[in-house]
């Protein structure tokens, strides 16, 4: 193994964190706090295994490590759900530290997403080849989620790429048709007390087999058309989830309804059930995953499914975990009009958080900050606020877009407070070094040496062969 190297970024400014817009970028560092209070960084690389069954059933840790708690964030979970799930943007939650029961939460969630790669069956062989391994009663329990008694797992979820290419391995007999992406789950009634209302969760999971990464090189924007008395031709997604979205299997008698259809009237059914109470729609996603995801909340709000007579509307909250781009500006503008909220968590050195719209996107569909260009409404746009982490392995190229790097870093990730105290500076910095001793880094970042920017290098890597770090990684 080579040597570690040691230098200080000078690319990054020495404080916790970036913020740009709605953006704030946490890398995983360790703020050391000095004499003159100018807390020191150090931007370290992820330790992340390399084998490529990470990607499929990441490990997510579970022991959470936060940042001291504002005041507000005092109060218990019951309290304040409604801003931990987006109802003020997560203002004061975010920044200047990130909120201990949002990184709570966001764990939470993300260990749900994890659970749908764990029991994902890829032996070709089994009898549930490309579908759940479980059962609904056992699912969580046996994908070690913590405290799987607080959701009841109430309906599977199975979608149909749309594609006809009959060559192997992309597509072939065992694999055509439905296969399983994720399930529909209800908290349980012990667990409203402590979340404080009920809880509808979605989750899916990212791209594992061939015709799934086949629809995601479908980058053409196509209208949504989700609200049959008012098409709105200009809100416009990604032509390829779109088609994993609404796809079914029409032709066969049996066939299984398209992923929206099951998904629609799963929630309109939980929805009904629970009328009357307090009640929040959560869906969360990875990659591909969160695409389907902002799908189907802009469909549920599109439709109002959340909407309830004489009684407050069902906040709908998506997690997405390193999702690409999804629609255009029209998507973007309705969701926000809907009351659509969305936290997107993305690492700055993975690739496919800044696919499709590569070069025309939300950044580049205005002129000089005045003038709308005229292809603007065909530009790419991010949905909602970005809480991005700054993370990468030499050794693992494919960890700047596993889900448990992700969930395990925000879970690593130590804020100390802006002490002068040099005791607790020396301590600080002994604790930093163990930390990253322990944890295997490769790389750490220190004075006096220059800093490779790993972003180029992803960068570099994408545009040499992006066909393989796509089929490889999305």
């Amino acid at each position: 193994m080579a040597a570690k190297s040691l230098f200080q970024s000078p690319n990054l400014k020495h404080v916790s964190f970036l913020k740009s817009d709605q953006t704030l970028v946490l890398p995983h560092v360790v703020s050391l706090p000095n004499s003159k209070n100018t807390p020191k960084r150090l931007v370290v690389s992820s330790s992340s295994t390399s084998s490529s069954s990470a990607v499929l059933a990441p490990h997510v840790l579970t022991s959470l490590v936060a940042s001291p708690p504002v005041s507000r964030a005092q109060a218990p979970l019951a309290k304040v759900w409604r801003e931990i799930q987006g109802c003020n943007n997560w203002k004061d939650l975010i920044e200047p530290t990130l909120n201990h029961l949002l990184q709570q939460e966001i764990t939470r969630y993300g260990n749900l997403v994890s659970a749908c790669y764990k029991a994902f069956d890829l032996n070709p062989n089994s009898k549930r080849y490309l579908n759940c391994k479980y059962g609904k009663q056992t699912l969580l329990q046996e994908t070690g989620v913590d405290q799987p008694e607080e959701y009841q797992v109430t309906k599977y979820i199975y979608a149909t790429p749309d594609i006809n290419i009959s060559i192997s391995p992309i597509q072939n007999k065992a694999n055509r048709g439905g296969r399983w992406v994720g399930y529909v789950a209800v908290s349980s009634d012990e667990s409203v007390k402590r979340l404080g209302r009920g809880d509808i969760v979605v989750t899916f999971r990212g791209t594992v087999t061939n015709p799934e990464w086949v629809t995601n090189f479908m980058s053409s924007l196509a209208p949504a058309r989700f609200d049959p008395h008012n098409a709105r031709p200009e809100v416009k997604v990604e032509s390829g989830f779109l088609s994993l979205y609404t796809s079914d299997e029409s032709e066969s008698k049996f066939g299984l309804e398209s992923c929206r259809q099951q998904l629609l009237s799963e929630i309109s059914r939980l929805v009904n059930k629970y009328k009357g109470e307090d009640m929040s729609i959560t869906l969360a996603g990875h990659s591909m995953g969160s695409s389907l995801a902002h799908l189907l909340a802009y469909d549920i709000a599109e439709l109002g499914l959340n909407r309830r007579m004489g009684e407050r509307d069902v906040p709908i909250t998506v997690f997405s975990f390193a999702g690409p781009r999804v629609g255009n500006l029209g998507f973007k503008k309705r969701c926000e009009e809907l009351g659509v909220k969305v936290l997107r968590i993305t690492n700055v050195n993975d690739p496919i958080t800044k696919l499709p719209g590569v070069l025309f996107n939300e950044n580049f569909r205005v002129l000089g900050g005045f003038y709308e260009l005229p292809w603007s409404c065909s530009c790419y746009a991010h949905v909602g606020v970005q809480l991005t982490l700054d993370f990468f392995d030499v050794q693992n190229i494919s960890c700047v877009h596993d889900l448990g790097t992700y969930i395990d870093l925000l879970n690593r990730r130590r804020i100390n407070s802006r002490s002068a105290d040099s005791d607790k500076d020396k301590d600080n910095d002994n604790f930093s070094l163990e930390f990253l001793k322990g944890e295997g880094e490769n790389m750490m970042f220190l004075k006096g040496q220059r800093m490779v920017h790993w972003t180029n290098v992803v960068d570099l890597l994408s545009s040499v062969s992006d066909h393989m770090l796509y089929c490889n990684i999305f």
